[in-house]
């Protein structure tokens, strides 16, 4: 049951970060096809440093809690054996990803993606600037084209 347990815990950590970096690479590609945005780091830079951010704080993490766990281990009298810390890194990742990197990260590149109609966040939020601007243009011709009117009449 614990080996089940453990590669049902690889799995998804793999799955999830897998799933996030290729939406993001996904997302990267599909703008600069359709775009043709050429500089990667000005343009995607902020997803770029937080898929960065996780990895390093994830390798890092997992680094520190081998030292934890090895030493505990040692405590112990027992050896260190892979298959039990993977599990316990997995465990205590889960938790991280819960509250901190995976709500943060999941949000940029979901929000690069998808759509929430009226959120600043999402996509569709130039198209309603451009709808605004549009009608601010088209009072102001109005405006203008009322004043040469009455200008016009009062010669």
């Amino acid at each position: 049951m614990s080996e089940i347990a453990l590669w049902i815990t690889l799995i998804v950590l793999v799955g999830v970060a897998s799933f996030l970096l290729g939406m993001l690479v996904r997302s990267v590609i599909r703008e600069r096809r359709t775009s043709g945005v050429r500089r990667i780091w000005r343009n995607f830079g902020l997803s770029l440093a937080f898929a960065v951010l996780f990895l390093v704080s994830w390798a890092a993490q997992g680094v520190a809690e081998w030292q934890v766990y090895a030493s505990d281990q040692a405590a112990h009298g027992e050896s260190a054996r892979l298959s039990e810390f993977w599990f316990q890194f997995g465990q205590s990742t889960l938790e991280n990803w819960q509250s901190e990197f995976l709500q943060l990260f999941s949000f940029v590149v979901l929000a690069a993606v998808l759509i929430h109609h009226g959120s600043a966040e999402s996509k569709d939020g130039t198209d309603r600037i451009e709808r605004k601007v549009n009608e601010i243009h088209a009072m102001l011709r109005e405006q203008r084209q009322g004043s040469q009117r009455s200008e016009s009449g009062a010669r």
